[in-house]
């Protein structure tokens, strides 16, 4: 499968400097960072984008999440590997992500906030939204998965 466009070319577009911004909102919201690699890995596996899933697998091991949590996501209701934290917050993302099919019921929003205050929950969403714009420009584009070195991260 060959790229068909390279949005690293277009730094200058309001389009991508509003979808930088946003992320850096999201990096700097408060929420823990193996959660949000956590959310954008199980996000980026329903959305079938191979370059996130590369990308932020790579920057969850370097920051220092376990292999077999990253192996277990898309399984992560049949293991005891996560927090009720985590499990809420990856429910809240299948959810999100999957707007059109479940149109985010209120028993999942309860669990959500019994777990996030208001602003988190926010927060997340504003976390879940920019992966799913961020996918939807790579699947879209045919971004090349595999290239991807994992930043060094301050956790």
């Amino acid at each position: 499968m060959s790229q068909r466009i390279d949005t690293t070319k277009y730094q200058g577009s309001g389009g991508l400097r509003a979808m930088l911004s946003l992320q850096h909102e999201v990096e700097t919201s408060g929420l823990e960072h193996s959660l949000r690699e956590l959310v954008k890995i199980r996000v980026s596996q329903i959305n079938g984008c191979a370059y996130c899933i590369d990308m932020h697998t790579k920057d969850a091991r370097a920051a220092g999440e376990t292999e077999q949590r990253i192996y277990a996501l898309n399984a992560w209701r049949e293991t005891p590997f996560f927090s009720s934290r985590e499990r809420a917050a990856l429910e809240w993302a299948e959810t999100v992500t999957l707007l059109h099919q479940t149109h985010v019921p209120d028993d999942v929003y309860e669990r959500v906030r019994s777990e996030f205050s208001e602003a988190e929950t926010v927060s997340l969403t504003f976390a879940l939204i920019a992966i799913n714009g961020w996918n939807r420009l790579a699947v879209s584009f045919r971004a090349p998965a595999g290239s991807y070195k994992a930043r060094a991260v301050a956790v």
